[in-house]
């Protein structure tokens, strides 16, 4: 759900007249154009719903047992899948950012082709970036993910001018060096 929110955040920034953001990275979620039929889980009971959470693996079963626990947070997650199984993109469903697609190559939520169609949502750069594991692939080994991050920020960093302005005297340089240890 978050890639989705991000995505909608990023349209509504850019449609304000706001630049937008520099980057956007997308998680385990298919692309807006990559609708699936048949979503339904925020229309089963709650048993339902535990099935599916259960399903996923990313929720922590003695959660998923406490019954006090699922009467709190039934009611959000059920909110959730009802936002997002309902969302429906608009017909300029464009950032003007690169966008980086991750995606878990046994994610059951996100095929690798649903992830990489997320390509057709951007005027910028595209790229995908596949781990190991099911939807919570973040989770099972978060190493190669963190890192992935970090690249492509460098990546971004690298890519935006720097600011313009006057240039900072040597002895200012050296001494933002020094400080930045």
């Amino acid at each position: 759900m978050g890639a989705v929110v991000a995505f909608e955040v990023a349209r509504r920034l850019q449609a304000s007249g706001d630049a937008g953001p520099t980057l956007l990275i997308t998680s385990g979620r298919r692309a807006p154009s990559r609708q699936r039929r048949h979503q339904d889980v925020h229309r089963r009971d709650d048993a339902g719903i535990v099935a599916e959470l259960r399903r996923l693996a990313g929720t922590d079963s003695r959660l998923l047992g406490d019954e006090e626990i699922l009467r709190m947070i039934l009611p959000a997650i059920r909110a959730d899948y009802t936002a997002i199984e309902t969302y429906q993109p608009g017909e300029d469903a464009l950032v003007h950012c690169p966008v980086t697609a991750f995606t878990g190559d046994a994610d059951p939520q996100t095929t690798i082709d649903e992830a990489d169609a997320w390509r057709d949502h951007t005027t910028g750069a595209f790229g995908l970036r596949v781990f190991p594991g099911g939807h919570f692939y973040l989770a099972e080994d978060p190493g190669p993910v963190i890192a992935a991050i970090r690249a492509e920020l460098g990546a971004q960093t690298a890519a935006v001018p720097a600011a313009s302005g006057p240039s900072p005297k040597p002895s200012q340089a050296a001494s933002s060096r020094t400080s930045a240890r």
